[in-house]
């Protein structure tokens, strides 16, 4: 995975291409619930905020999970990573970059990187690898519509 260039052209849910890559940016803000008793976020936060942004990433892309779904298809976590660098901390705001690492009929990888609004710096990044089934849980392709929408 490559390292996140100067995050200064962040803005609220802006779709964007750096290089070939093509990611989404938003702004979060750490919820209460989403915290340990000292009021940084919990580790498992990070893969809900990874999963928020992939929902988004479809969504910008016009090629809601939803929709997905409602075709037969499901995108099935196979690999979930996550380095952590700097905590955040409640009611903190925080930006998310998802971009689309590689995507195959039948497999996509999503990396993720989180940044603080105010400094800019990397909290933390992550990879997520998906296959594709259909709703009896079996690996099939996804069609070529669906693939080509979520690459553009």
């Amino acid at each position: 995975m490559k390292k996140s260039q100067s995050s200064e052209n962040f803005s609220n849910k802006t779709a964007s291409t750096q290089g070939n890559e093509n990611y989404i940016e938003f702004e979060e803000r750490v919820r209460y619930s989403e915290t340990d008793q000292m009021g940084v976020a919990h580790n498992k936060s990070y893969f809900e905020w990874f999963e928020i942004a992939r929902t988004e990433y479809c969504r910008r892309k016009n090629i809601p999970y939803k929709s997905i779904e409602e075709q037969g298809y499901y995108l099935v976590v196979v690999e979930a990573f996550c380095k952590y660098k700097k905590p955040l901390r409640y009611d903190e705001n925080f930006l998310i970059r998802v971009s689309l690492k590689n995507i195959t009929p039948k497999k996509i990888v999503f990396t993720y990187e989180l940044f603080t609004k105010d400094k800019k710096k990397l909290v933390a990044s992550g990879h997520t690898v998906h296959i594709v089934t259909n709703a009896r849980a079996k690996v099939c392709a996804l069609p070529p519509d669906i693939v080509s929408k979520i690459k553009s």
